[in-house]
């Protein structure tokens, strides 16, 4: 499978200070087989060691600091020389504390060495107060694949088409029409790479759906990975209140959701634990749409996003048979699968999390984004109704360059307002530098 993340991969490998890199994500987003590519393609060996596995492992760094006896007993274990032309793969390294530790030792003495890592629950781990080597490491964030990944593997001649797109000229209406049909089957499928498998051999989505429930069954299994007993019930809870959330008009995201009579200070933690393990995305409020977004947030109010598409339509218990019912995909609970896709799209291109606005109870703009030193306001639009008070307010408050609107209309520039369609939205940095040439 192509993806985005390795052009990032192959310029690590290059890099002549190179550090030991660390990929974040959540489970089955395909980590594992990255860095297995990476050494197959990029290096003339790999090792591959999985702490999760193969416990025993964790006995080479608990007892020992020194890396040449670290690196010796690896390469007896492995089969394999480790030397400067091999790929050292830690995986499920959030498993042994001692081995992320070890990676500072690594960076100083033996920087020849190189050496990628992974963890499903990493972002745990780095929050519980182990001992973390800072500024020894380098990391990369892998999400599930985006439609624009997915897309090669259902029609190679329309995903060509589609990344040879270089104006704003509309789409013929037979490649337009097209696109939307795959765009629809994405929504229901999502881009974790096992689902996008079995898809491609399974166009019925029954195989699917199965594989779907499972792996949400599994993330919840993870929930009891939480050291305190207590919270695992609450981190459940939050998850299975995802739809709910997201169905409503403002998306804002409210604890009564959760439980009657919930209180933020109760979910904090349960909040914390799914957004380090890569399961949920919190995009916050920001005041006043100025440099620097961050300095403006209202970290109190939020929005809680899925990771992937896929997972939410199944945790929605919205039927694929919605994939031949028009444009119901798009509206179905305030049009929230579409607009958890974009926030996906975005936060591959971007290197931070988009916030939204509000204006009292007149305006809601979906996200707000930073690109160079333009802040550009973007609305999601469920379907072809296109009208938008929200980002009329902003334009009239803020004046911005540049305003982005996602909808099922075509590709189109006017006025200072990019209509982009839905499924288009992979390449909407692309489309922002075009509109500043």
């Amino acid at each position: 499978m192509e993806r985005r993340l390795q052009k990032d991969l192959i310029k690590w490998k290059s890099k002549a200070n190179r550090l030991p890199l660390i990929i974040q994500g959540a489970r089955q987003v395909g980590k594992t087989y990255l860095m297995k590519w990476l050494g197959e393609t990029h290096f003339n060996k790999y090792a591959y060691f999985n702490f999760d596995e193969r416990p025993e492992l964790k006995e080479f760094f608990e007892l020992n600091k020194d890396v040449d006896r670290i690196t010796s007993a690896l390469s007896l274990v492995s089969g394999v020389s480790i030397k400067s032309d091999t790929l050292i793969i830690f995986d499920e390294i959030q498993e042994c504390p001692e081995a992320l530790n070890a990676l500072k030792y690594f960076a100083e003495k033996k920087p020849e060495l190189a050496i990628i890592c992974a963890g499903s629950l990493l972002g745990i781990l780095l929050h519980s107060g182990y001992s973390f080597p800072v500024g020894k490491v380098e990391f990369l964030t892998l999400y599930p694949m985006t439609f624009k990944e997915v897309l090669p593997y259902w029609d190679k001649k329309a995903a060509l088409y589609m990344d040879q797109i270089s104006s704003f000229d509309p789409l013929p209406e037979l490649f337009y029409n097209d696109l939307l049909d795959y765009f629809k089957k994405y929504l229901i499928s999502g881009g974790l790479p096992a689902i996008v498998n079995t898809v491609a051999q399974d166009s019925s989505f029954g195989s699917c759906e199965n594989g779907l429930e499972n792996l949400i069954l599994s993330y919840k299994g993870d929930f009891g990975k939480h050291p305190i007993m207590s919270d695992v019930a609450k981190i459940g809870l939050v998850f299975d209140s995802l739809p709910s959330q997201l169905a409503r008009e403002n998306k804002k995201f409210v604890f009564q959701l959760v439980r009657t009579g919930a209180r933020a200070r109760e979910y904090e933690d349960a909040i914390q634990w799914l957004i380090n393990a890569g399961l949920v995305h919190r995009i916050e409020l920001i005041s006043k749409p100025n440099l620097p977004l961050s300095a403006y947030q209202d970290h109190s109010t939020f929005k809680l996003y899925a990771f992937d598409v896929g997972i939410l339509r199944r945790m929605s218990r919205l039927s694929p048979q919605v994939y031949g019912e028009g444009n119901r995909l798009f509206t179905e609970f305030k049009g929230a699968i579409t607009e958890n896709y974009v926030l996906q799209s975005l936060l591959t291109q971007l290197d931070y999390k988009p916030a939204y606005w509000v204006s009292g109870n007149t305006a809601e703009v979906d996200f707000i984004i930073q690109v160079e030193n333009h802040i550009i306001p973007i609305e999601v639009k469920s379907d072809e109704n296109v009208k938008s008070r929200s980002l009329t307010l902003y334009q009239q408050k803020f004046n911005p360059l540049l305003r982005i609107r996602y909808s099922l209309k075509n590709l189109s520039y006017r006025d200072g307002l990019l209509n982009i369609p839905h499924f288009l939205a992979d390449y909407t940095l692309e489309f922002v530098k075009l509109t500043m040439i």
